[in-house]
């Protein structure tokens, strides 16, 4: 799997780089790079509850976005490496913190090497992982996650464009997200919850705000959705 490194086309970027001489257009090489991984208070109410989220923030960024809240991280790649056994046991050290997942923010760009370390640690590991992104994801890179994530946790940022370029350097963005949407919906299944009210499985989508051009990307996402019977709202439970 880590083959896919050596020309990289892990995000809809496909910049071909090999990573393991150079970075790829997410600012990183084939090494695991994270800035922090802490328990996280601030996730939504089935996410995070009262005992937090096992959060792992992912230096690099396929994403460009000039508002991003994490731009050290993001842009800046702020970080320190781990090896993939040294991320199996960040995971395991979480959870006997309490953390009510494991929750893999901005994991993308390092989608194998994750998958290697979950690997390492499936035997010892017992509560959800969440994939925490942007949107901007290939439904076949998601498919490599295929009984590994259990909980998918996107942005859907934009439907214009014209937006998504300006903001984000991303004209792609919305048919993208879209697909990807579809997909981890697919693969999460419908929402299940444990009986503290914490998200076992599902998808939720969040939906950016820009001033003056609220909502259209959640009213095209929800039009394209509304026939399709695998979606189950959660909002009720939050």
């Amino acid at each position: 799997m880590n083959d896919i490194l050596k020309s990289c086309t892990l995000c809809p970027r496909e910049c071909k780089v090999n990573r393991y001489e150079h970075k790829g257009f997410c600012g990183e090489t084939a090494k695991v790079r994270i800035a922090r991984a802490e328990l996280h208070m601030w996730e939504e109410p089935c996410i995070s509850g009262t005992e937090g989220s096992g959060t792992v923030f992912f230096s690099g960024c396929c994403l460009k976005c000039c508002f991003c809240q994490n731009y050290e991280i993001s842009a800046q790649s702020k970080g320190f490496e781990l090896t993939e056994q040294e991320l199996a046991d960040t995971f395991l050290r979480l959870q006997s913190m309490g953390a009510n997942n494991i929750n893999l923010v901005n994991p993308t760009h390092f989608v194998p090497q994750i998958i290697k370390a979950l690997d390492l640690c499936k035997d010892k590991l017992t509560i959800p992982v969440v994939y925490n992104s942007g949107g901007y994801e290939k439904p076949q890179t998601l498919e490599l996650l295929r009984g590994y994530v259990q909980i998918f946790l996107p942005d859907l940022k934009y439907f214009d464009p014209t937006l998504s370029d300006k903001y984000s350097k991303a004209a792609d963005y919305f048919e993208n997200a879209a697909a990807s949407i579809h997909k981890m919906a697919e693969l999460s299944g419908k929402p299940t919850f444990d009986e503290k009210g914490m998200m076992q499985s599902g998808t939720i989508v969040r939906h950016l705000v820009l001033h003056k051009a609220y909502g259209v990307a959640g009213q095209k996402f929800c039009q394209k959705r509304d026939n399709d019977k695998s979606y189950e709202p959660v909002h009720p439970r939050l």
